[in-house]
């Protein structure tokens, strides 16, 4: 299956096929004298070969897996890994893991030399449905999530299916929140396959990718429309960086528990988090939630653009919520995590 996505800064195609790795070079027809793969150590090793075949000259850097990997130290390994091996800006650079690798590598490449193409290849169902599609990077800094990026997207995208066979239960239903939140912005028949007893995945991540599609095409530098994504997100980065980007909370797992607060039909929501097995067992802290979106992107004159979903019409931005008013609703509707313990 082939996805083609208009971009103002490049066009760019994402292919979607199973066990297609070994393909790699005649997918994109790639024809690049250097290449340096970026990985974490939790990508299984054959899928690191699978994707060397492909080309004669190949450098692979390995970083630890995890949010706290989107670090300068980790972009500067990466800059260094390219000059130390002479790489030019003819060169290749390919993201092979999940959204972590994705954003931190796309980073990366759009400071290399004023620009080094990648090809992202996400290993994860969070990755494949949102992150690497968009041409949005980025790496945290302190507590602060993706304070420092770019818009600079992939030459391509390949998504291999098969690839979610070596993810955790837990991340893979992580991932599958981002879809959940694309049924409620923009396209019901998600949130309709969210209530069948069995979930297809593919088809879920398909219809996902068409929904980011819509948005990014119509609003690539996030002006207006493209804002709407970002549901659930506000309250989720804050809630991110209040446990470190550490385990004890999935970026999908925050995302939910933000929209859960701010849905008119909050435990709908939570049944869905359920159906996912998702839980959350400490108690909502809503002025430390406050502190850290005070730094938010989406604020301007101590009002943030929220991002709400109207029944009928799914997403809208609603840019007249004040940082107090915030506050009140996040307090007012607390309770409702408790569902998910």
């Amino acid at each position: 299956m082939l996805i083609n996505i208009k971009s103002r800064i490049k066009d760019y195609s994402i292919i979607i096929k199973k066990n297609s790795l070994r393909e790699l070079s005649n997918l994109f027809s790639l024809d690049y004298k250097k290449v340096l793969i970026v990985t974490d150590d939790n990508i299984p090793l054959e899928y690191i070969e699978d994707v060397k075949s492909n080309f004669d000259y190949v450098n692979v850097l390995v970083l630890p897996h995890g949010e706290n990997t989107k670090s300068i130290e980790n972009y500067l390994k990466i800059q260094e890994t390219l000059l130390n091996n002479n790489f030019s800006r003819k060169d290749l650079v390919i993201a092979l893991g999940g959204g972590v690798i994705g954003d931190l590598v796309g980073f990366a490449c759009s400071t290399y030399k004023r620009g080094i193409e990648y090809i992202n290849i996400p290993t994860s169902s969070l990755s494949m449905i949102d992150s690497s599609i968009g041409g949005k990077t980025a790496i945290n800094y302190k507590h602060y999530k993706n304070m420092i990026g770019s818009f600079y997207p992939a030459k391509g995208v390949l998504i291999d299916f098969s690839l979610l066979k070596s993810l955790p239960k837990r991340q893979l239903n992580n991932g599958l929140v981002e879809a959940l939140k694309a049924g409620y912005i923009f396209d019901k028949t998600i949130i309709d396959e969210f209530k069948k007893e069995e979930l297809d995945i593919e088809s879920i991540i398909i219809k996902s990718i068409m929904v980011k599609k819509h948005f990014v095409e119509n609003d690539e530098k996030e002006e207006s429309i493209r804002k709407i994504l970002n549901y659930g997100h506000t309250i989720g980065h804050a809630l991110e960086s209040i446990y470190g980007f550490s385990d004890k909370l999935y970026h999908g797992e925050a995302v939910g528990i933000g929209m859960m607060l701010i849905n008119d039909d909050p435990l709908e929501v939570a049944s869905f988090l359920k159906k996912l097995d998702i839980h959350f067992d400490e108690e909502i802290d809503a002025e430390q939630i406050i502190e850290f979106i005070k730094n938010d992107k989406k604020m301007h004159d101590e009002k943030i653009d929220l991002i709400k979903v109207d029944k009928k019409n799914g997403g809208y931005i609603d840019e007249s919520i004040s940082i107090e008013e915030l506050k009140k609703i996040i307090v007012k509707e607390a309770h409702y995590v408790r569902y998910l313990r």
